[in-house]
């Protein structure tokens, strides 16, 4: 059974919906500043959605006085939008919602915390009970009035990347008609504390796969694409998921190999499962955060499998961040868009390549190409690695 991709949706620090994405994207205009949305002492980038969560409740009409975790709302419209783009019959289809993200609710638990340690009897426990990475997954599913089946994937990075391919099977094995597939993830202090504990956070604006790279820059927003089957479509759609995989290397709770295995295995099983050759594929979106070790290993793995014709490839991150559980979900509308407009994206601040494996990312913005398959990676801690392909309708 072929599956196809029908519906987009996007949220992130350069736009909200799929044309202000790429309208930023073609522009080379990135969304990284200092951090607005809480008070911290870290002087470092984020790429921040550029609107508060009053006026997200506005965009998407919901009652103001209501609770809802950041995650939940950047989740609600991206989902919307792709639900819209489809054309998708929630009445007669069997629909299911599959959302992946890393911080869930915690937003708002800090919120409460602060206030909580102050006096311990006068905070309001609904912040407290959206926490678990699932709640904001059920508010998105009450948003748009799929319950079907619903369920949340969390596996750091490779979250949204797991969630389509949980969707894609469902479909396969006749237990849904269509899936709502993707991910989303806020910004919050515990992230950005996290991150800055393993320092790998660049105090710059992060240069993925260059020499000088220092680290990565944080993110948040929200991807989703529609997957269904061929005998229900509404209308044409984008183009196939052909090809995917994910493995666990089990190398390091939050390092990939030096050899890059994981990526490796990732990428192979993939292209494998889609029966494409290697030499077919046109474009690459990378992981590629800008970490020493993860653009050291993912470019080795890319190496090993395409030997000196490497396709053109290059990661976004240094545009909307790493934006974690919502990595994917983002990084495969851009994916699916590549293939039906033969676009490729810039790797902003790219100048030397790493000396170990010596790799050019594409450094422009380019569209109208004859691109037929686009391979996309997304890459978790503890070595939970993913690959997805995506491919043309027709032959080009």
């Amino acid at each position: 059974m072929k599956i196809y991709v029908t519906g987009l949706g996007v949220v992130s620090g350069i736009g909200l919906g799929v044309a202000e994405n790429i309208a930023s994207l073609r522009k080379h205009q990135h969304g990284m500043r200092k951090v607005t949305l809480f008070p911290t002492e870290l002087d470092v980038p984020v790429s921040e959605v550029k609107y508060s969560n009053e006026e997200l409740k506005r965009l998407l009409s919901l009652d103001i006085q209501k609770t809802f975790s950041r995650t939940a709302l950047l989740g609600m419209l991206a989902a919307r939008e792709a639900v819209d783009d489809a054309r998708l019959d929630l009445n007669t289809l069997r629909v299911g919602l599959i959302s992946s993200t890393s911080v869930g609710g915690m937003d708002l638990s800090e919120h409460f915390y602060n206030a909580f340690k102050k006096d311990n009897r006068k905070r309001r426990l609904r912040e407290v009970i959206s926490h678990d990475c699932g709640a904001s997954t059920e508010m998105i599913a009450d948003y748009l009035k799929v319950n079907d089946f619903v369920t949340t994937i969390s596996t750091a990075c490779s979250s949204a990347a797991n969630a389509i391919m949980l969707g894609a099977r469902m479909i396969r094995n006749d237990q849904l008609d269509a899936a709502i597939v993707g991910g989303t993830d806020a910004l919050c202090k515990f992230t950005l504390n996290g991150f800055n504990s393993l320092m790998i956070l660049d105090k710059e604006h992060c240069r993925p796969f260059d020499a000088s790279r220092a680290g990565l820059n944080l993110g948040e927003g929200a991807g989703y694409i529609v997957l269904q089957s061929e005998k229900l479509l509404r209308k044409e759609p984008y183009c196939l998921l052909s090809g995917y995989s994910n493995v666990n290397e089990a190398f390091h709770q939050t390092g990939s190999s030096p050899e890059g295995n994981g990526p490796f295995w990732s990428m192979t099983e993939a292209i494998a499962k889609s029966e494409i050759l290697p030499e077919k594929i046109d474009y690459i979106n990378v992981h590629g955060t800008g970490t020493l070790s993860n653009d050291l290993s993912e470019g080795l793995a890319i190496r090993r499998i395409f030997g000196d014709k490497i396709p053109p490839f290059s990661s976004v991150k240094a545009f909307i961040g790493h934006t974690l559980g919502a990595s994917e979900g983002i990084e495969a509308v851009y994916s699916v868009l590549s293939v039906y407009h033969g676009f490729i994206y810039p790797n902003l601040n790219f100048k030397e390549p790493i000396e170990e494996n010596m790799l050019m990312p594409e450094t422009s913005f380019r569209e109208g190409l004859p691109i037929r398959n686009v391979l996309s990676n997304s890459f978790g801690f503890g070595g939970n690695d993913s690959s997805i392909l995506f491919s043309t309708l027709k032959e080009k």
